[in-house]
C-alpha cells in the first residue's frame, strides 16, 4: 500500500509569522538546553546524592543515550501522530523528568530521570520539521535557520546558565526553574500551533522499517551526513576541550570566566539564519563549502590563540567554529526537507542521529588528544576532522544538482 502522508487541510494551518518563527525557535532552544544542564554541576550533584565517581560519569551519557534512543523511535512518530499533540506530551514529560532530577535523593532515580530528559528533549526535532511544513517553500531555509540559531543558542547557553543559577540558588534549582519553563511552554505552544495530522496509512512498526529503506535510497541524506558528521565532531571536541585549556595555568580563567568564552562563541549561532536564505537562493554548494573551510581553519587559529596565549583569537576561532557548523547544518536540513515531504520527520531523526553520534566520538578524541598532547594534539585532531568533510565533499563537483 503506497504512503499517504498528506497533512490536515491546508486551512487550519496558519501563515509562519516572525512572531510564529520566533516561538519555535524559543521552544527549540529551551528543549535543546534540557540536555547540557547537568554537565557542569555533576562535581557538586554527584556527592549531594551519594553517586559514586564511577556513575558521575555516565550521567552525561545517560542523557545522550536516551535523546539517540528518541530520535530513531520518538521522531519518527511525527509522520503518523497529529504533531502539536505529540511535542505537548514530550513538554510535559521533560519537565515531570526535570522535576525528579530536582527533588531525586538517590542515584538510581537521578540516573532515570537523566534519561528521561535525553528522551524527551527529542521535542525540538519535532519542532523543527513541524515548521518546515508550516513554512513555504520560497522562505523554508530562512525560517528553519532562525529556529535553528535558536536551538543552537540553547545548547550553547545551557552550560553558563546552569552554572549561574547553581551560584546563586543551588543546583536543584535549575532543574527545578527549567521543569517550569517546560510546563510554561507546553501551555503557550497548546494556544498558539496548530494541529497537523499526517495521513500516513503505515503502521509503527512500517514507519521503523521504512527508516533503513531512506538511509539505502536516500542520497541526499548519505552525502548530507558524510558532511555534518566530522564537523560535529570537531565541534564536540573544541567545546570538551577548550574549557580545560581555558583554566589550565595559560589563562587561569574561572568558572564565569569560561561561561563569558562560551556566551562570545554563541554568537557564531547567527551563521543559521544566514546560511537559510543562501540555501533559498540556490547557494547551498557554497554555503556548505564555505563552512568546511571556516571550521577547518578554527583549529590553526585556536592553536595559535593558545600558542601566543592570545584570549581574542581563541574567542575568534570559537565563532568561526560555530559559524561553520551550524552553517552546515542548515544547508543539510534545507536540502532534506525538500526531499521527501511525507518522511520530513524520519529524515530530520536519521540526520540528527548520525552526527549526534560523530559528537559523541569527538567527545571521546577530545578527551585522548588532551590528555595525551595537550592542546596541540587537539588542534590536529580537530583540524583533521573538517578535512575529511571537505574530501567528501570533493564528490559534490562530479554531480549536477547543488544539494
Amino acid at each position: 500500500m503506497p504512503e499517504n502522508n498528506s497533512a490536515a487541510p491546508a486551512a487550519e494551518a496558519p501563515a509562519m509569522t516572525g512572531f510564529l518563527t520566533f516561538v519555535f525557535a524559543a521552544a527549540c532552544g529551551l528543549v535543546a538546553a534540557n540536555l547540557y544542564y547537568a554537565q557542569p554541576l555533576i562535581g557538586l550533584i554527584a556527592p549531594d546524592i551519594g553517586l559514586s565517581d564511577t556513575l558521575a560519569g555516565f550521567v552525561v551519557t545517560v542523557t545522550q543515550i536516551g535523546y539517540g534512543i528518541a530520535l530513531l523511535l520518538i521522531a519518527p512518530l511525527g509522520d503518523k501522530l497529529e504533531n502539536r499533540r505529540l511535542i505537548l506530551v514530550t513538554l510535559i514529560a521533560a519537565g515531570i523528568a526535570l522535576a525528579g532530577m530536582a527533588f531525586t535523593a538517590h542515584p538510581l532515580p537521578f540516573l532515570t530521570a537523566a534519561f528521561l530528559i535525553g528522551l524527551t528533549s527529542v521535542g525540538a526535532q519535532l519542532l523543527v520539521p513541524f515548521a518546515a511544513h508550516l513554512a513555504p517553500d520560497h522562505r523554508r531555509g530562512r525560517i528553519i535557520g532562525n529556529i535553528m540559531a535558536g536551538l543552537m543558542l540553547g545548547i550553547l547557553l545551557a552550560r553558563p546558565l546552569s552554572s549561574l543559577l547553581t551560584d546563586l540558588f543551588g543546583w536543584r534549582a535549575v532543574f527545578g526553574i527549567m521543569a517550569g519553563a517546560m510546563l510554561l511552554l507546553a501551555g503557550l505552544l497548546a494556544l498558539l500551533l496548530p494541529r497537523r495530522q499526517p495521513q500516513t496509512q503505515l503502521s509503527y512498526g512500517r514507519i521503523l522499517h521504512s527508516l533503513f529503506g531512506l538511509l539505502r535510497g536516500n542520497a541526499v541524506l548519505r552525502r548530507r551526513a558524510a558532511y555534518h558528521v566530522p564537523l560535529f565532531a570537531a565541534f564536540s571536541l573544541f567545546w570538551t576541550a577548550v574549557p580545560l585549556l581555558l583554566a589550565g595555568p595559560d589563562f587561569g580563567l574561572s568558572q564565569r570566566g569560561i561561561a563569558l568564552f562560551a556566551l562570545a562563541g554563541a554568537s557564531g549561532a547567527v551563521a543559521a539564519p544566514l546560511a537559510g536564505r543562501w540555501a533559498d537562493r540556490g547557494w547551498g554548494r557554497f554555503t556548505t563549502g564555505l563552512a568546511m573551510v571556516l571550521v577547518a581553519l578554527s583549529f590553526p587559529a585556536a592553536w595559535f590563540g593558545a600558542e601566543l596565549r592570545m584570549l581574542p583569537l581563541l574567542v575568534l576561532a570559537a565563532i568561526a567554529l560555530d559559524f561553520g557548523v551550524q552553517a552546515n547544518l542548515v544547508t543539510g536540513q534545507r536540502a532534506l526537507f525538500a526531499q521527501a515531504p511525507e518522511a520530513r520527520n524520519r529524515l530530520n531523526g536519521l540526520y540528527i542521529a548520525s552526527f549526534f553520534f560523530g559528537g559523541a566520538a569527538g567527545s571521546v578524541l577530545a578527551s585522548v588528544s588532551y590528555t595525551h598532547g595537550g592542546w596541540t594534539a587537539t588542534a590536529l585532531t580537530g583540524l583533521a576532522l573538517p578535512l575529511l568533510s571537505l574530501l567528501a565533499f570533493a564528490g559534490e563537483f562530479r554531480r549536477a544538482p547543488a544539494d
